[in-house]
């Protein structure tokens, strides 16, 4: 584009690239209630979460960067019916695994393929940081990118939630999505959206009101939802794992 002469032309304008500027963090935690995106997503997993009596909860997405928080993580079949809902909603979120199993031949390529990002147990504020940074240049690039993350990082019963997906969202200044199985109402999806104040007291609050209601499958394995005072900063996702005991079908 060539400059006007002209002093009385307007001002070009800037090219769209579907970044929105940053805004500065609340004072306690907002609700985000403008949900402009919605993504098409796949009419088949829509119909196998049905078909086992499921419902997909999902709204639209607040814009085209943020983190999802997955709870409860207490069994196999979290991860099994996070996927259907992940491929119901449309929506492309990466999640972090370990690096020695995207190394394992032709799993490691299909974890790749549903998602899987490379995180090394040994540097996890390297990987924090990491990611902050690539979701800082997602958003003045316009391009999207959610980060999905399980904080109580195991299925087993722990004192609270690993930091990395607060660490991750707050520094970035990007949007919260709630994720939640909730195994007693049969309904999976995103119950909601935060914008974090970086308060870590005001907004694990607000979390845990959110999650209140929400039934896990293994109840006694559910951790407290607040974030472990020396927490490792980075999660462990949804184990890809074959499922064991019941499975989420009609009983």
């Amino acid at each position: 584009m060539t400059a006007s002469n002209d002093p009385s032309a307007p001002p070009p304008v800037p090219e769209d690239t579907g970044a929105a500027p940053r805004a500065p963090a609340p004072s306690q935690p907002q609700a985000i209630t403008d949900l402009p995106l919605r993504p098409a997503g796949s009419a088949v997993a829509r119909w196998v979460l049905k078909s086992f009596g499921w419902t997909l909860d999902f709204d639209g997405l607040p814009g085209r960067q943020g983190v999802l928080a997955l709870y409860p993580h207490t069994s196999n079949w979290d991860f099994v019916l996070a996927m259907l809902a992940k491929w119901g909603i449309g929506m492309p979120v990466a999640f972090w695994v370990k690096h020695s199993l995207l190394q394992v031949p032709l799993l490691g390529r299909w974890v790749r393929w549903i998602g899987g990002v490379a995180v090394r147990r040994d540097g996890p504020q390297g990987a924090v940081r990491g990611m902050q940074q690539q979701m800082e240049d997602a958003q003045r690039e316009g391009r999207f990118m959610w980060l999905a993350l399980a904080p109580e990082g195991t299925r087993s019963l722990t004192a609270g939630w690993r930091s990395g997906f607060y660490q991750v969202a707050t520094g970035a200044g990007v949007p919260l999505a709630l994720g939640h199985v909730d195994y007693q109402r049969k309904h999976v999806g995103i119950l909601g959206f935060l914008q974090l104040s970086g308060d870590p007291d005001a907004d694990m609050a607000a979390i845990a009101e959110a999650f209140a209601n929400v039934q896990p499958y293994a109840p006694h394995l559910a951790g407290p939802v607040r974030l472990l005072p020396s927490a490792p900063a980075s999660p462990s996702p949804p184990a890809a794992q074959a499922p064991k005991g019941r499975g989420p079908g009609p009983q």
